[in-house]
This record gives structure tokens, C-alpha cells and sequence, in this order.
């Protein structure tokens, strides 16, 4: 049970607890959520803020749903002198 003393996010119209376990059936629907999402362009790092969890929660649920992590972004540097 949630109650107002808790901390909560709310993500698409959803209120999770910070920090409540999620199992079952909501884990796959999160999953589910969490991937197309990312698929559509969202950063991990964008996907944890909207939904309250950790960078580290939601990289390990789209790794479980089998999502292909995009390399790192930015420019690569160049060498000095090269």
C-alpha cells in the first residue's frame, strides 16, 4: 500500500514507489514499456528519471527483455598530434 509518506514518481499516468519491488506480471509490463521506449530513442538515463528507479535497475530490465544496448554517444576525440 502506498501511502503519502512515501516517495513516489508518477510515469505515465502510474504511481510507483520508489524503491518497491516490481515482479510478475508489472516487471514484464515495465519491461515491455521500458523497451519500446528505448527502441523509440529514449536514454537509459532519460527512462530512470520518468520512471523513479536507478540507471542500473533499468539497464538491467532492458538487458533481461533481450533489448540491444546502443554504443555510448558522443564524437570520438581525436589525438593530439594525429
Amino acid at each position: 500500500m502506498i501511502t503519502t509518506s512515501d516517495v513516489e514518481r508518477r510515469s505515465r499516468g502510474r504511481v510507483i514507489a520508489t524503491g518497491a519491488r516490481i515482479t510478475g506480471e508489472a516487471r514484464d509490463r515495465l519491461a515491455s514499456e521500458l523497451k519500446k521506449a528505448y527502441e523509440g530513442g529514449a536514454s537509459i538515463r532519460a527512462l530512470a528519471e520518468d520512471t523513479g528507479r536507478s540507471y542500473g535497475f533499468v539497464h538491467r530490465i532492458l538487458t533481461e527483455a533481450g533489448v540491444s544496448l546502443r554504443n555510448r554517444g558522443g564524437a570520438p576525440r581525436s589525438r593530439p598530434g594525429a
